[in-house]
């Protein structure tokens, strides 16, 4: 069960995520055949980078290889068991920090796909 204060921080992170993408402006719909960016039909190609998995030092030239390599979106879970290691100490700092990675990604031209959840089924202990 979801405690209030995870609660407040996932808010907060909706928040920093719709901040973050302000600056983007796209219409996007769906007809039966495929999503629709700015009235263009799209297939959007997705691959995952894991930012804690990593070093922030190596975040540009990740996300400049999947792009090189054809994806328009990168995927990638929020770690939160890095972000609170313990109840109510907070981390997004170094390996953690969410907003400069997807900053970068946005800087690149891709999409993110942020995927919110209790648990991550990435081989990650106590995801």
């Amino acid at each position: 069960m979801w405690r209030m204060p995870r609660i407040k921080i996932l808010l907060l992170l909706l928040f920093i995520f719709s901040c973050v993408c302000s600056s983007i402006r796209a219409a996007v719909s769906y007809d039966d055949k495929a999503i629709i960016i700015n009235g263009r039909r799209r297939i959007l190609m997705s691959g995952s980078i894991h930012y804690p998995r990593s070093t922030p030092e190596m975040w540009p030239d990740l996300i400049k290889k999947a792009k090189d390599g054809g994806l328009d979106v990168i995927q990638t879970y929020v770690f939160w068991n890095g972000h609170e290691p313990s109840p109510g100490k907070y981390n997004f700092e170094g390996r953690y920090d969410l907003v400069k990675f997807i900053k970068l990604i946005q800087e690149a031209g891709l999409y993110v796909n942020l995927r919110i959840g209790p648990y991550v089924c990435a081989e990650w202990n106590f995801g």
